[in-house]
């Protein structure tokens, strides 16, 4: 990354710049895709000159990383803390899906290029701090639910099996999610949640 200014003043308006750099390139990349996206797509995205561009970024793969970065990083700080607060099993099951929800409302594009990518994430040695976030955010969910479990609260036939549904619905949410749709983020969380822990098996009457 090149070397932004040390004075607190132009340091807090390079930041901006470069977040909204990030930004412009997370909507592109999900338009386009990564690979067909080139440094020209960016300059017309970002309004900016090519040397102006270098002045934030190093290239199109340190802008794909700080994309990911966004994406997975502040979401798994604040999973973190809710995890590490009061609560059954079932409170922070719900609480973790609705900030994870809220999160991917708010990142759609970000959440777009990370399914996008994700082959190459697999692979690419460069990546592996990514693959660690996403495993240390799949190891949180896991961890919740197998304390539902001890609890008693939970009797998943195929815990793992379970663990994979939730993580596919809200993986795939980004795809179909309309800011303006019937259902906002926290009422899609909800709504995973009761079809994770109720099935949708009728019940006797």
């Amino acid at each position: 990354m090149p070397t932004p200014p040390t004075r607190p003043a132009l340091r807090a308006r390079w930041d901006a710049r470069r977040a909204e750099v990030v930004a412009a390139a997370a909507r592109v990349f999900a338009q386009r895709g990564y690979h067909a996206t080139s440094i020209e797509d960016l300059i017309a995205a970002t309004g900016l000159t090519r040397g102006g561009l270098y002045h934030y970024i190093d290239g199109k793969q340190e802008l794909l990383i700080a994309v990911l970065d966004e994406l997975m990083d502040p979401l798994l700080a604040r999973c973190r803390e809710i995890v590490a607060g009061p609560g059954t099993a079932e409170e922070h099951l719900r609480a973790v899906t609705r900030a994870w929800l809220a999160h991917v409302a708010a990142h759609r594009d970000h959440m777009v290029v990370f399914n996008q990518e994700r082959r190459t994430l697999e692979r690419d040695p460069a990546w592996a701090h990514i693959r660690a976030a996403r495993r240390d955010f799949e190891a949180l969910l896991g961890g919740i639910l197998r304390r539902g479990i001890d609890e008693g609260a939970f009797a998943p036939a195929d815990p793992q099996l379970a663990l994979k549904a939730l993580l596919g619905m809200g993986n795939h949410t980004a795809q179909w999610f309309a800011p303006d749709g019937r259902l906002d983020a926290e009422q899609i969380a909800d709504g995973y949640c009761a079809l994770l822990l109720d099935g949708i098996r009728a019940r006797a009457r």
